[in-house]
């Protein structure tokens, strides 16, 4: 039987296995290290992705509301141009006023108008609305149906105003009614003075914070028309009318100067978004890659 020699392994064979291993190990490493780049890079790319949509969603809001706010700020500048139109309208009368079971028309609004008719004299159709100052003092609105002549129905009529007793604050003051057919002028609201309220409205009471014209149609049996008339101030705007009442109502309010800086206000926070994006998605990276390329000893270290 012939006899089998073994092979041995010099030197330079386990040699060589090493440097084929050690290749091996660096060309995993390799492959292990730019796996780990690519899923690093893919990271960052996700992240990227998230900042810049929530840049373009922010500075999308932004934009929007900053135009929002200009819409309001057209649209006050409208009406505006629209009381003083209606200003110089002709004043209506009793027949210009709508139906007691209509709604009263945007067009009204805001109009003179010129009235004739009897004040209702029942005391308990009288209200006094609380809580309303006038020229700096506290006081009562005072507010009272008024039968228009030829309409078989009233308007409610928001009088003027009354000092409060300040040392008995439930008594009511004396107020000048005339009688019978009188002309009153004013000029056209939608809905009484209102103010904020806790709770649930009292009725029936004189004193109170507010009136709804549907109630207070319920609680006195009275036809109402859906509109109240601002009685206007007298000749002598400085002191009372000849019923004791001032009449200083304040001019609508149409602020369009707030408009104007809300809307800088969005604008800016639109730019400040915009701005930070480009800083720290776009130029910082530029910056950190630019002092790379000329720091060789930063990298190799």
């Amino acid at each position: 039987m012939p006899r089998v020699t073994e092979a041995h392994e010099g030197p330079a064979d386990r040699d060589g296995d090493r440097d084929a291993d050690r290749h091996g190990d660096r060309h995993l490493g390799q492959q292990q290290g730019q796996q780990q780049q690519r899923q690093q890079q893919g990271r960052l790319g996700g992240r990227r992705l998230v900042v810049a949509l929530a840049a373009l969603v922010g500075v999308g809001v932004a934009i929007s509301l900053g135009r929002w706010q200009l819409d309001r700020a057209a649209q006050k500048i409208a009406l505006q141009q629209a009381l003083e139109q209606r200003a110089q309208q002709p004043a209506l009368s009793n027949e210009d006023l709508p139906n007691a079971d209509e709604v009263a028309p945007e067009a009204l609004m805001y109009r003179r108008a010129q009235l004739v008719g009897q004040w209702d004299r029942q005391p308990a159709h009288t209200v006094f609305l609380d809580n309303r100052p006038m020229d700096g003092r506290a006081g009562f609105f005072v507010l009272t149906p008024f039968q228009l002549k030829g309409r078989q129905a009233s308007v409610l009529v928001q009088r003027g105003w009354v000092p409060r007793n300040a040392a008995q604050r439930e008594q009511l003051p004396a107020l000048v009614l005339p009688q019978g057919d009188v002309q009153i002028e004013g000029q056209i609201s939608r809905a009484p003075s209102r103010a904020f309220e806790l709770g649930t409205p009292v009725r029936s009471e004189p004193i109170r914070q507010n009136v709804e014209l549907p109630a207070f149609q319920d609680e006195t049996g009275v036809r109402l028309l859906p509109l109240v008339l601002l009685e206007t101030a007298s000749p002598e705007a400085s002191s009372p009318s000849a019923d004791g009442l001032l009449r200083h109502w304040p001019a609508p309010a149409v602020d369009v100067n707030k408009h104007y800086g809300y809307a800088f206000q969005w604008f800016a926070l639109g730019a400040l978004i915009l701005g930070l994006y480009v800083w720290f998605q776009v130029l910082a990276p530029l910056r950190r890659d630019r002092r790379r390329r000329h720091s060789p000893d930063t990298d190799a270290a």
